[in-house]
Parts: C-alpha cells; structure tokens; sequence
C-alpha cells in the first residue's frame, strides 16, 4: 500500500522549501526592525483556550477545530490559530508586566477542518506578531504598517490593507440591532437553527458566502455610523498616522473579522490574484481576550499572515529568485583529483556558494550531465594537467564559453560569474 499526504495537507518539497525559507526569513527580519521576538507554542492546547476566546458560535469552534480527548480524558485541540495560544504563554510567563509593552513574533502550523481550495488547507502556516499592553493608535498603525512592509519587502505589488472600526460594546450591541432589523425578511426564511445562531452573533451574517445573504446584508449601514465618539477620534487618527507613513489603505465596513476577541480595529490585506479567496492576512485590535483567559485587562493588537497564500500570489507574480540550485558544481576528471576536489568544495562552500560534486566519481561525461541538471550555471573541472599546474578549468553550463584560472583566484571567480 503506496500512502498520501492526508487531504488538505501538502508536502513541501526540496524544489518549493526555498520559498518558505524566503517569506520566514523576510518575516522575521522585517519585524526584528520593530523589536518583536519570537514565541513559540505547542500544537496543541486545551479546547478551552479556543472556545472561550474564538467564540461558541464562531465557524472555528462550531464546524473547523480538530478535537480529540487525550488519554487523560482531557479535551485537546490543534491550534486553528495563533494568537490565542500566544497570550496563554504571555499570561503564563509574565511577559507583559503591568504597565510594560511586549513585542511577541511567531511562525506556526495551523489546523481547520475545511473544504480544500486554493490557499486554504487543512493544515496551514501563519506568521504572526502581536503588540500588548498598549492602547495607543500608534500601536494599530504600527502593526499595519509593518504588515504592509513584510508584503513589500517580499516584492508582492498592488496589495492593499482594508480597514474598518468595530468600536466599543455600545456600538456593536447597535450594529447587531440594525443587522436584524435590515436583514428581518431573509431570516425569516432561513432554517431556525441558522436564525438562531445568527441572533446569538448578528456580525456572523456578514461573513457569510452565501449570494442571499450577501445581498441581504446590502442595506446593513456601515457599523462606523454607530461609533462612538472615542473611537471615530480613534480612527480617525490611525488612517491619519497610515498616511503620514505612505500605507495604502481603503475604508471597508465589510471588514468584521471572524472571531469574537476583536473590538475596535480590524484591518485585512487584500491581492486579486487571489480570486475569491482575496484576504492575504487578517488582524485587529483585541482589548479583552486576555481578560478572557484570566488576565488583568491589557490592550493588544495583533495580525497573522498566511504562508500558503503569500506563496500562491508570489508564483503568479514570478517573484521567486532563482530557488534551490547550486552556484557551482566541481568535476573530477581523473581519481587523481578526488582529495583537491573535496578541498576546493570545502574553500567555496566557506565563502557561502552553494556547492556541489560526484562523490560516487562517475565518467566526467555523467558529471556533466549531473552539474546540468543540477541548475548550477558555472562547473569548475579538475584533471591532471589542472593538478600539474595549479589550475582549474572554468565552464559556463548551457555555453560553450570554458578558460582556466589559477586555483587561488576560484572564489573570487565564481562570485564575481554567479
């Protein structure tokens, strides 16, 4: 029995594992800049974690997470997100004392039970980074702006973040109010159980993907009609502040955000290269979440970014540098040549060219042929004569262009070709 990878999971294969080593290694020197530092958390955490936080009526906790009970009867769940398990370890080793502002990174799997599609597995990976412990705008424009740059920094063009304000209680208690009254005749044609779940959490409606329910919610009002006057000031200052920082950026009421911890500012990133599936990375504000876990209250905004979807939108651009080759490949052409061989690949593998050689020392008519499939663009070959000398010969793969240099000069060659 041949066995697959199981469905939406994916294999990252030696071909595509550059590009995850390039977004992970642009991601974390992006928000070094910002002095935010990597936290680390189990797969899996207590199903509490996720139920108290994402919400009972959310489509994570209802329809998406992996649960299991362990064989301490103790209910676990693979992480559907990250943010979560981020502020369980903050509360649990004091990261952000009172009055302190912490700076948290991480780079994560992720697990939903969903419908494969493009860019959305079952198993995925987010970057993520979360500011706590301060109220001000500059902070949610702070993580905007730093989104913005990871996007840029890795050449994705045209990206844009959507952003929209949930306010404070008092305004999303009206908000659900003028979403039952707007939408009241598509309700009531919809099964009672759906009706229900929408009255536990109105804002659910306007995640939906349904075509009656998208045009039910058309004559919604925007929430930012019932801010309050603290928050529009709020607001109003954060695209004051994106601005001044030259962040592109759309108002978008349709921006809700679909977990419960949210309040005041929620912000996606949108590309069209994703079709439908348009959302490069979601993120917002989330003044109560470590509350909810047993905290003192702690003003946090955070954002995870999709590596998958990063990933779809950079190969339809052709963004990707040149990927896995080797800059050189040494030949042997006589035995003789075998230990100079291994001492050239050892000099150019210290001055950080990735190098290759036959250790099975095969024809060097196999060797020439292995050093072009390998993508290598220059072969460095070395028989007697080039041991007589103290020479090496210099082929261009995929030209007929071929000289010899001193062995001593080989470094500085290769760099100065690649």
């Amino acid at each position: 029995m041949r066995f697959q990878a199981p469905r939406g999971t994916a294999d990252v294969v030696p071909a595509d594992s550059f590009k995850w080593q390039r977004i992970e290694s642009v991601f974390r020197e992006v928000v070094r800049l910002y002095g935010y530092y990597e936290l680390r958390t189990p797969t899996f955490e207590d199903t509490e974690l996720f139920t108290r936080t994402a919400g009972e009526t959310s489509d994570i906790v209802t329809k998406q997470m992996y649960t299991f009970m362990d064989k301490g009867d103790r209910s676990i769940t693979l992480k559907p997100e990250g943010t979560a398990p981020a502020m369980r370890a903050l509360l649990e080793h004091n990261l952000c004392p009172t009055g302190a502002v912490a700076r948290l990174s991480y780079v994560t799997p992720i697990f939903r039970y969903e419908r494969p599609q493009k860019g959305r597995l079952r198993e995925a990976h987010q970057v993520g980074f979360e500011l706590v412990g301060s109220s001000s705008p500059l902070a949610d424009a702070e993580v905007i702006e730093i989104t913005m740059k990871f996007y840029q920094e890795l050449g994705i063009a045209g990206t844009v973040a959507m952003i929209n304000s949930l306010g404070r209680e008092s305004c999303r208690q009206q908000f659900r109010e003028a979403i039952l009254t707007s939408t009241a005749a598509y309700l009531a044609d919809q099964p009672l159980e759906f009706q229900e779940k929408v009255r536990k959490n109105p804002l659910r409606l306007l995640d939906s993907k349904d075509p009656s329910a998208q045009e039910a919610i058309k004559s919604v009002p925007p929430i930012t009609n019932y801010l309050e006057g603290e928050s529009r000031a709020r607001f109003d200052k954060i695209q004051e502040l994106l601005t001044d920082a030259n962040v592109p950026y759309q108002l978008s009421p349709e921006v809700v955000r679909g977990l419960d911890y949210y309040t005041e500012t929620v912000f996606e990133v949108q590309s069209t290269s994703l079709g439908a599936q348009s959302a490069l990375c979601g993120g917002g504000r989330y003044d109560n979440l470590i509350a909810e876990l047993g905290g003192p209250a702690t003003p946090s905004v955070g954002v995870a970014m999709g590596i998958e979807r990063a990933i779809i939108v950079m190969d339809d651009a052709g963004l990707w540098p040149n990927g896995n080759e080797p800059d050189v490949f040494v030949i042997q052409a006589t035995d003789q040549a075998q230990t100079e061989c291994q001492r050239l690949a050892r000099n150019l593998r210290q001055s950080g060219l990735v190098t290759l050689f036959d250790i099975d020392s095969r024809s060097m008519k196999s060797q020439l042929r292995q050093a072009d499939k390998s993508g290598a663009p220059i072969a460095l070959i070395l028989g007697e004569d080039e041991l007589a000398k103290g020479t090496v010969q210099v082929k261009r793969l995929g030209s007929s262009e071929q000289f010899e240099i001193p062995i001593s000069d080989v470094v500085a060659k290769v760099l100065e070709l690649k």
